[in-house]
């Protein structure tokens, strides 16, 4: 279900970079080749955050921040209870999930501001410091300002003073999410685009023009922000300076300053993560706005191979069948979606999105009763209409939104009597209401992912009796290209 408001126009396709752009086939060639140090800076990482007492609080504006990483703990509820047994883990390291992305402005400051006093206070109960990182999409969307200037002033309530810096970092490497040339680039079929030309750029509540991300800024910060005013930290800085150029660059931010974050490979955002711990040991403080990437760099977290056999199906791979939940409408998950649909043992169950904006009660349990005959002898995808439902505006989108959410969260809590072997949610937003309104999780740990660095395992560890061990899969709707929901389908049923 695609919902857009009136006044933005979604042309098809892609349009041309804007001419005073560089093109990536002039730009990555020129760049300095990258370090091989890699174990050695995840080394120094750790013993550096271990030496220090430093722990990291995520603020995640959907469940789909933790895809590059394994072994930590993602809470639903932001309590301080779990977000001190999340940070009592070996990673030092708390996700709280908060679903702001699907939430206005107002609601998003309030609860990035909540999120952040729960994480602070959980880390002095512990005796620690913690970094506060808010991540969001790596294609931009989402409330930067909002959201950073709540954990200003949260920090400012707490310390008396603004963070030193914000470092923008929005690259996902596994997904072909990079930045280069302070130009934030994404992986399309026609090859490395620059992020405004895509159909990312033109969403109805976050849409932006800009890919230069020193112009992204000031174009999301209304013009109170000026390009000229926002550092950048290069690839050459990082790649030929190494950390010691990292944290000179570093020691000019102050009073909130922003720095836009160039990196390519894991290696640049574990020299960066140095240099931003070095800077901390001379007493600056930073928050980071990034993609899922840079909380792997931040904490030094090695890198798995995807899960497979025993350490995907923990305990034992359960009886039965899978369902799939589609809720995402962008564009990239409805070529997924019908790849998905031309495999014959898969039912497919529609959910009538004009039925759900009629205000139709019974739409929800009728989808619900098919899923449940469907899982009785098939995997079954429950997906919503794919034909756009036009709002007046982005309130409007919004509200049309979070009423088909609940309604595929309310599908899916009707069905669970069912047993399904796992459940796979796609679309950031769509995961985050299933968790919690379908499966009742308060708290799972991250098993690791089924691709490279994307589409993590959850295991709800606190969640309704019949969701605790089920495994849980986090599938972003911006992640993969049109055959890979299928190959995740067909590595869950073990076809693959």
């Amino acid at each position: 279900m695609i919902v857009c408001a009136r006044a933005r126009r979604q042309p098809e396709g892609l349009t041309l970079p804007d001419g005073r752009l560089p093109r990536a086939g002039d730009v990555f060639p020129a760049l300095p080749p990258p370090r091989g140090d890699g174990a050695a800076l995840r080394a120094s990482i750790r013993e550096m955050r271990a030496a220090d007492g430093v722990l990291a609080g995520v603020i995640d504006d959907d469940p789909t921040g933790s895809q590059a990483m394994h072994g930590v703990q993602v809470v639903f509820t932001a309590t301080q209870e779990a977000c001190e047994a999340a940070l009592a883990g070996p990673a030092g390291t708390c996700f709280v999930l908060t679903n702001s992305r699907s939430m206005d402005s107002s609601a998003a400051t309030d609860v990035t501001a909540q999120a952040a006093r729960v994480l602070i206070a959980a880390a002095s109960r512990r005796g620690t410091r913690i970094q506060l990182v808010s991540r969001s999409d790596s294609t931009l969307r989402g409330h930067v300002m909002a959201e950073i200037g709540a954990l200003q002033s949260v920090r400012t309530g707490v310390a008396g003073a603004r963070f030193d810096g914000v470092l923008l970092i929005p690259a996902f490497l596994e997904a072909g999410r990079l930045t280069a040339a302070d130009i934030h680039w994404a992986r399309t079929p026609a090859g490395l685009v620059p992020v405004g030309v895509t159909e990312f750029a033109r969403d109805a509540a976050f849409g932006y023009t800009s890919s230069d991300l020193k112009d992204f800024l000031a174009e999301k910060a209304g013009g109170q922000i000026a390009p000229g005013d926002i550092t950048s930290i290069s690839i050459a800085d990082i790649r030929t300076g190494g950390p010691d150029r990292v944290r000179e660059l570093l020691a000019g931010l102050n009073d909130g300053n922003w720095a836009v974050v160039n990196a390519t490979e894991y290696s640049d955002l574990e020299t960066v993560t140095c240099g931003v711990l070095l800077a901390e040991r001379a007493g600056q403080r930073f928050v980071f706005r990034t993609g899922p990437s840079f909380v792997r760099a931040l904490t030094g977290t090695e890198p798995i191979e995807p899960l497979r056999g025993e350490r995907l199906w923990a305990g034992g791979r359960r009886a039965g069948y899978g369902l799939i939940v589609v809720g995402s409408h962008v564009g990239q998950t409805s070529r997924q979606l019908a790849v998905l649909r031309e495999r014959s043992d898969i039912a497919g169950i529609e959910l009538s999105v004009p039925a759900i904006v009629a205000g139709r009660e019974d739409a929800a349990a009728a989808a619900a009763r098919r899923v449940t005959a469907a899982l009785r002898r098939s995997h079954a995808v429950l997906y919503t209409t794919r034909d756009v439902a036009v709002a007046g505006n982005a309130a409007d989108g919004r509200k049309i939104a979070r009423a088909v959410s609940a309604a595929v969260a309310r599908t899916v809590r009707l069905a669970l009597p069912a047993r399904p072997a796992w459940i796979l949610a796609k679309g950031g937003i769509t995961s985050h209401d299933v968790a919690v309104l379908g499966l009742g999780i308060r708290r799972a740990e991250v098993a690791g992912q089924l691709l490279p660095g994307v589409i993590s395992v959850f295991r709800p560890v606190d969640a309704e009796p019949a969701a605790v061990g089920l495994p849980y899969i986090v599938f972003a709707g911006n992640v993969g290209d049109d055959q890979t929901l299928a190959r995740v389908a067909a590595i869950l049923d073990g076809s693959q």
